[in-house]
C-alpha cells in the first residue's frame, strides 16, 4: 500500500478531543523532535528521537514501512488545531504476516486525555478490519510492567493480558506485559 493513504477521523468521545490519523510527513520533523524531549517518553520507549534531523530521517524511514506493508505509522493530531498529540504504529515482522504488534506514544500535553486510548482504538479497529493491504488475525501490545498507563490503554482497547515477560536487556531491560488481541466477532 502507498502513503498516499488520507487517514482517519476520530470523533471527540469519553472525554478525548476529536482526532485526526495520518502517515507521518515531512512537516512533522519539529513537533516530532520537541515531543521526544519529554523525561517520560524517553523513560518507557525502546527508541527515542535526538533533533530535528533525527526526526526527519525517521519520517522518511516510515514512507519505506507503508510501501512494504511492515510498518504503519500513523500522526496523532487535534483535529481542530492540528496539533501533534501522539503516535500509533502497527508493526508486522514481515510484509504479509497476519500478526502485528501495536505501539503508541502521546505527547506530554495530550496525556489522561483519553488520547492514547481513542487514537488505538480506531487503529486496532483498522489493522483487524483490514485497513491496509491484508486483515491481521492478532495484534499484540507490548510495555514496560511499570507502565500502568499504557496497561490501561491496552485494556480499554480490548486487548487482554496474556503473559508477563521477563526482561530482555538492553532494549528492555524492565519486565513487560503482553496483551493480546484479535478480531471481534460480530
Amino acid at each position: 500500500m502507498a502513503t498516499d493513504f488520507a487517514g482517519l477521523a476520530v470523533p471527540a468521545a469519553d472525554g478525548a478531543p476529536a482526532l485526526s490519523l495520518r502517515p507521518w510527513g515531512a512537516d512533522d520533523a519539529e513537533a516530532l523532535a520537541l515531543a521526544h524531549q519529554d523525561p517520560v517518553m524517553k523513560r518507557w520507549l525502546a527508541t527515542s528521537i535526538d533533533g530535528v534531523a533525527e526526526a526527519r530521517r525517521w519520517i522518511a524511514a516510515q514512507a519505506g514501512g507503508w510501501a512494504d506493508g511492515t510498518r504503519y505509522t500513523f500522526a496523532v493530531l487535534g483535529q481542530e488545531d492540528g496539533r501533534l498529540l501522539g503516535h500509533v504504529a502497527v508493526k508486522r515482522k514481515a510484509a504479509g504476516d497476519t500478526s502485528a504488534e501495536v505501539g503508541y506514544w502521546t505527547a506530554a500535553a495530550a496525556r489522561g486525555r483519553g488520547v492514547a486510548t481513542q487514537a488505538a482504538r480506531a487503529v486496532t479497529g483498522w489493522a483487524l478490519g483490514g485497513g491496509h493491504d491484508r486483515p491481521l488475525t492478532r495484534l499484540e501490545l507490548l510495555h514496560a510492567v511499570g507502565n500502568t498507563a499504557s496497561c490501561r490503554v491496552a485494556a480499554k482497547c480490548g486487548f487482554t493480558l496474556h503473559a508477563e515477560l521477563d526482561p530482555y536487556p538492553p532494549q528492555f531491560p524492565q519486565p513487560g506485559h503482553l496483551h493480546v488481541r484479535g478480531p471481534v466477532a460480530g
